[in-house]
């Protein structure tokens, strides 16, 4: 063992001295390393990279845990303190980037000598150095200090109303006819004899999936889509505004075409290209699955006109059922959260190589948090912690955190799985995200053991970073895979021919689900690529053009849209990473637990982190460039 893990004070304990502790004294550490650089002494150059390393490994602990605990503290008082640390640890890399002393310092290396990593690694400091403008003039760089500093803020924000920002509705006791058992018996009536139902996912996405109450439906689905607002409007108009005088500062048409230069795409122009690509794949499959959707509604209410987002998931199980022989309550009693759990570590585990170690008497932020040691070959190679289950103030998505980067020799790499699930049972797309979520996690511990902080982890490029993860939810349909950890309350495996079926019937309903992946990426990129003065009527242009659903009256999705704080213009992350996805997987096969393929993909592709571009690292594994040609296929799916 090369470092002992990060050590959190009990829940009730002196958090704020936790922050001063680890946090301060890490931006602390920054700023030391990076006066140093700046001292006037002769240094080699990789006396020069080595400084900059150790600020870059100060300042990614800092801003991690600052991030982690600004979401998931139950403490609001604290989240509010991390956040204040977060913007700080942000305003560093800022202030970094544009301190002209420091770039000259930088400037003045040379390649001779450096191995590809460090190499690498002065290519990357130099090209960020002129993509936030050190070569500009002086009143220039405080303009653009000063925007990057307020998008910060605005981001923050943004997070935190998305975050605190859960509405509620309350019913009646038989409008929850159709819901689980489980469901109703969790949610009884109060004094007054209603019931509350929150947007928080486990009580959104079964009540969208089965209630047949459809005021119930669309009255919760209409709240979850006003998260955020009025609050949120105006914090992102400001930051699309903002991030555009950013790029135009920096020369740049727009903001994608300033954000795309290093992903994997390439430009802001492809992703335009890229939608309208997708847009010709997807528009027929997408009518195709809305009209079955909608002749089903209309036999239970002959004046339905349109298939809303309150509709698509209750309707899509209906057909699923009776067209496909998927009962959904029978799908979701053979996935216990314990079990999947279990069930999913076990499964990455032999897939992989991994052990995944449960460790008791650890203390985190919240009693809810599991810890567990990842081992390879009997060494221990890095830590994760588990905080699946919603509470109030906490993240509300699914997401992993990183929280030690991994630098060889120096720190175990450690990450953060939070998500929302229901302790009791879950819903089929519960498994789907837990096996997503596990390719980020398991992609920061492999890729953890890198000589530079600035290469460890999930540090591809941002186009990238999702196609592990989505590779890893092919194993959730998998017949043998489920059936080693999914059972019934009887002890039951689930059947292969019920596997069989919910593939038959997910094929049915994938051009739907694309189309309106889609829609946000559209949204995503439309937005900053001109952004316009009213935000819900631009909405509802995308919407009409995208669908695939009609959308509901008075709502705002774009103030609840989180993506658009980190992810910005380049939400077609998800699809363009699913492309490559789908061609990973044809490696595997007729056996997706064949662990040669298993370890090879391991190590061709998660263990290098960012040491190498995404498509060397693609081709590695593959043995050729990727294509569209797996994904095609898989759209054109009919079962």
């Amino acid at each position: 063992m090369t470092a002992a893990p990060s050590r959190f004070p009990a829940p009730d304990a002196d958090w704020r001295a936790f922050l001063a502790e680890t946090v301060d004294a890490s931006l602390d550490a920054a700023r030391t390393h990076l006066a140093t650089l700046k001292d006037g002494t002769d240094r080699t150059t990789a006396e020069v990279l080595g400084l900059w390393g150790e600020s870059d490994l100060a300042l990614a602990r800092a801003s991690s845990a600052a991030h982690l605990l600004a979401e998931v503290h139950p403490d609001p008082d604290l989240r509010a303190a991390a956040e204040e640390r977060a913007q700080a640890a942000e305003d560093l890399g800022t202030e970094r980037e544009l301190d002209h002393a420091l770039f000259e310092v930088l400037a003045a290396t040379s390649t001779e000598g450096l191995d590809a990593d460090a190499a690498r690694l002065r290519e990357r400091v130099l090209r960020d150095f002129r993509r936030s403008g050190v070569d500009r003039p002086a009143d220039e760089r405080d303009r653009l200090r000063a925007l990057a500093q307020r998008c910060t803020e605005l981001g923050l924000e943004f997070a935190r109303n998305i975050r605190e920002g859960a509405r509620s509705i309350q019913v009646r006791p038989e409008q929850l006819d159709g819901l689980p058992e489980d469901f109703r018996a969790e949610h009884p009536a109060g004094e007054d004899g209603l019931v509350t139902l929150t947007t928080e996912y486990p009580d959104l996405l079964p009540v969208r999936t089965y209630a047949h109450d459809a005021e119930v439906r669309t009255a919760l689905t209409a709240e979850y889509l006003r998260i955020g607002w009025p609050q949120n409007a105006p914090v992102l108009a400001e930051l699309l505004r903002l991030r555009q005088e950013r790029a135009t500062l920096l020369g740049y048409p727009d903001w994608p075409t300033y954000d795309a230069e290093v992903k994997m795409i390439g430009s802001g122009e492809a992703i335009g290209e890229f939608v309208d690509r997708l847009d010709a794949l997807t528009a027929e499959p997408a009518r195709r699955d809305v009209d079955v959707l909608l002749t089903r509604f209309r036999a239970d209410d002959p004046s339905a006109a349109a298939v809303t987002p309150a509709d698509s998931l209750y309707y899509d199980q209906v057909v699923r059922r009776e067209q496909y022989d998927v009962d959904a309550q029978e799908v979701r009693s053979y996935f216990r959260y314990d079990a999947v759990r279990d069930g999913v570590l076990d499964t990455i585990g032999r897939l992989l190589g991994l052990d995944f170690v449960r460790v008791d008497g650890v203390a985190t932020w919240h009693p809810d948090v599991e810890v567990y040691d990842v081992a390879s070959d009997g060494e221990r190679i890095g830590r994760v912690y588990l905080d699946m289950h919603p509470r109030p103030g906490k993240f509300n998505h699914a997401a992993q955190f990183p929280l030690v980067p991994g630098v060889a020799g120096r720190h175990l790499p450690e990450g953060v799985l939070v998500c929302n699930f229901s302790t009791g049972t879950l819903e089929h797309d519960d498994v789907l995200t837990f096996f997503h979520e596990i390719g980020h996690l398991v992609h920061e511990i492999v890729g953890g053991g890198q000589h530079w902080a600035r290469f460890a982890g999930v540090a591809t490029e941002w186009d990238f970073v999702e196609a592990p993860s989505q590779l890893l939810e092919e194993w959730a349909w998998d017949a043998d895979v489920l059936g080693s950890f999914a059972t019934n309350a009887d002890g039951v495996a689930i059947p292969a021919d019920l596997v069989a079926r919910m593939r038959a019937a997910d094929a049915f309903g994938r051009g739907a689900w694309t189309r309106r992946q889609l829609n946000f990426t559209a949204l995503s990129y439309g937005l900053h690529a001109a952004p316009p003065e009213d935000l819900d009527a631009y909405t509802a242009e995308i919407d009409d053009r995208f669908g695939p659903y009609t959308p509901l009256e008075d709502t705002h999705q774009s103030s609840g849209f989180g993506h658009l704080q980190e992810y910005g213009s380049a939400y077609y992350t998800y699809l363009w990473s699913l492309v490559i996805a789908k061609d990973l997987r044809t490696a595997f096969g007729d056996d997706l637990m064949d662990p040669d393929v298993g370890r090879r993909y391991r190590d061709a592709v998660l263990a290098p982190g960012g040491t190498a571009d995404a498509a060397d690292l693609v081709e590695r594994f593959l043995g050729r460039p990727t294509t569209f040609d797996a994904f095609e296929r898989w759209l054109a799916a009919r079962d």
